[in-house]
C-alpha cells in the first residue's frame, strides 16, 4: 500500500508521514534502511558528545530515541493490525531518552540496532495485508491505522536524519574553522 491509502492521515504524525514520498510502504522501509547504510559513522564520531543548542539531544541521544520509538510506534501498529481495541496510552519521549543510557553504548552498537529493529518491523509490516493495514483506533486522541505508523516510523527517521545533518554537522566545519584559526 502507497501513502496515499492512508485514509485519515493523523493530526500529529502526519509531520512525520510528510517527510515520505507516495510510494508503497515496502519501498519506504527498504529506502530507510538504505539511509542506515549510508550513514557516514566517521562523521558522527567526530560530532561526539556535541550538541547544536543546550538541552539538545547528542547523535548517540538521537539514535537511541529513534530506537525506542521505533518499538513503540511499531508495538502499536502490531496491536491495530490483530484488531487489539484495548487503548494504547502515550509515552514520555523526554523520560525516556533521560533513562536510556546511551552515553554509554557506542554510536556503531546504535546504528547495528536501529538497522535490526528497522529490518524486524519492515518485516513485521510485510506480513500485514491490506484489510490489517487500514485498521485504526484512537491513540492519545489521534486516530491512527497500522499503515499511518509504517509511514511514520520512517518519516520520523528522515526527521531526525535531516536535523543531523542540518544542525550537527556543521559542528564539524565550525570545529575545523576554529582549528584553522588557531594555527
Amino acid at each position: 500500500m502507497n501513502k496515499s491509502d492512508i485514509n485519515q492521515p493523523p493530526s500529529y504524525f502526519d509531520r512525520y508521514i510528510n517527510y515520505v514520498e507516495d510510494i508503497e510502504l515496502a519501498s519506504a522501509f527498504k529506502q530507510s534502511l538504505a539511509e542506515i547504510d549510508d550513514l557516514d559513522l566517521a562523521e558522527l564520531r567526530e560530532i561526539g558528545n556535541s550538541v547544536y543548542a543546550p538541552g539538545k539531544w547528542t547523535t548517540r541521544d538521537i539514535f537511541q530515541h529513534l530506537i525506542d520509538v521505533e518499538h513503540i510506534l511499531a508495538y502499536r501498529a502490531l496491536r491495530i493490525a490483530r484488531h487489539d481495541q484495548t487503548p494504547l496510552p502515550g509515552f514520555d519521549e523526554a523520560q525516556l531518552a533521560m533513562n536510556a543510557g546511551a552515553e554509554k553504548r557506542s554510536l556503531e552498537a546504535l546504528v547495528f540496532e536501529l538497522k535490526a529493529a528497522r529490518f524486524a518491523t519492515y518485516l513485521l509490516f510485510e506480513s500485514l495485508d491490506n484489510e490489517a493495514l487500514q485498521r485504526s483506533m484512537i491513540i492519545s486522541d489521534n486516530q491512527m491505522s497500522a499503515l499511518a505508523f509504517g509511514f511514520a516510523i520512517v518519516g520520523h527517521q528522515k526527521h531526525h536524519l535531516k536535523i543531523i545533518q542540518e544542525k550537527y554537522w556543521p559542528l564539524i566545519e565550525r570545529q575545523d574553522q576554529t582549528s584553522l584559526a588557531h594555527q
